[in-house]
């Protein structure tokens, strides 16, 4: 607990003048008598207590009514964090392509698509105060989850994606207009979408650089992602019997496309040829799309000069009231 005013606690050096003031002895008549010594020691009356008392009620009530005058404050310290939220659309490829085992490693036979979600589950849990969306796509988009801040939930939504959740095919375009119109009348600054595919557009009424316009227009900035090795990769097909086959295929994905995409919307393209490059490539957008957050801090102060402002006066009155009577008049 601070004054607001601590120079006027300087007034308390004048206290022992002024109580020397009020109470100093006036000039009486006196009368002699022969025994002194034995009316000295005759027991004191309570009167004469109670008179004593007069200047330690004075005293204390002018401390008090000093103390108050110099605004006695207790400080909360509070802060106040102000920051953009963020609201993401993560567009996910699951055509056919998808199953390549490009992305496979010595301890885990993941294709591209469970590469995929193990990397957006983690970009999401790095991401708790931004509200995101999950869009799957093939020929079709499949809208999995619309913004939302239960990231929980949203985690539950990418478990659900998977290959042939749609019909198959690739349609980009159609993929990024619906993110685009998810986004369009959210009254944020910052609207991203992060499209991941691993082919070339294919399908659909919309061209994927017809959608980027659309989101250049509505402050929608895109990311794409391309997904995939160069050259043949490993594709899972099933033989006569059921059984799974590996055969090699040409891995196709059109990254003119993608960086036109990105270009006119201000974001980037990268390329992930593995899943260690695919985790490289969600970290450095989170690290790209960190709104700096700005804490205020300020201290809001209780008043309590009150309590003293009310013993003090109530001290002073209780010394005035009794001075008034019989105890004022003694000497």
């Amino acid at each position: 607990m601070r004054p607001m005013y601590p120079w006027l606690l300087g007034l308390l050096l004048l206290v022992p003048l002024m109580t020397w003031l009020r109470y100093r002895r006036s000039s009486y008549s006196s009368a002699g008598y022969s025994e002194g010594d034995m009316l000295a020691r005759m027991p004191a009356t309570w009167s004469v207590a109670l008179h004593r008392l007069l200047p330690v009620l004075y005293i204390l009530g002018l401390c008090a009514l000093i103390l108050a005058i110099a605004r006695p404050r207790r400080g909360l310290e509070e802060s106040r964090s102000e920051t953009d939220v963020v609201d993401i659309v993560l567009v996910v490829d699951v055509s056919g392509s998808m199953q390549a085992m490009d992305f496979a490693t010595t301890t885990k036979l993941d294709n591209r698509l469970d590469a995929a979600k193990e990397v957006i589950r983690e970009f999401i849990q790095t991401r708790p105060g931004d509200r995101l969306g999950l869009i799957g796509f093939a020929a079709l988009p499949y809208t999995l989850a619309p913004l939302t801040l239960d990231h929980a939930w949203l985690e539950e939504q990418v478990d659900r994606l998977e290959i042939g959740m749609v019909d198959d095919g690739t349609g980009i375009g159609v993929a990024l207009a619906s993110a685009v119109n998810q986004l369009k009348d959210q009254e944020i600054l910052t609207k991203i979408v992060i499209l991941l595919t691993d082919g070339i557009n294919n399908t659909g009424s919309i061209s994927p650089v017809n959608a980027a316009q659309a989101a250049q227009a509505k402050g929608v900035k895109v990311y794409t992602v391309g997904a995939g090795a160069d050259g043949r990769v490993k594709f899972p097909v099933k033989d006569i019997l059921g059984r799974t086959r590996y055969q090699w295929e040409e891995s196709k994905i059109d990254e003119k496309t993608l960086k036109e995409m990105a270009e006119l919307t201000g974001g980037k393209y990268f390329r992930a040829r593995d899943r260690d490059s695919l985790k490289s490539v969600y970290r450095e957008i989170d690290e790209m799309e960190r709104t700096e957050i700005e804490i205020e801090q300020y201290t809001r102060y209780e008043e309590k000069f009150l309590p003293f402002a009310a013993i003090g006066i109530l001290l002073l009155l209780l010394e005035r009231i009794l001075g008034l009577g019989r105890l004022g008049r003694l000497p």
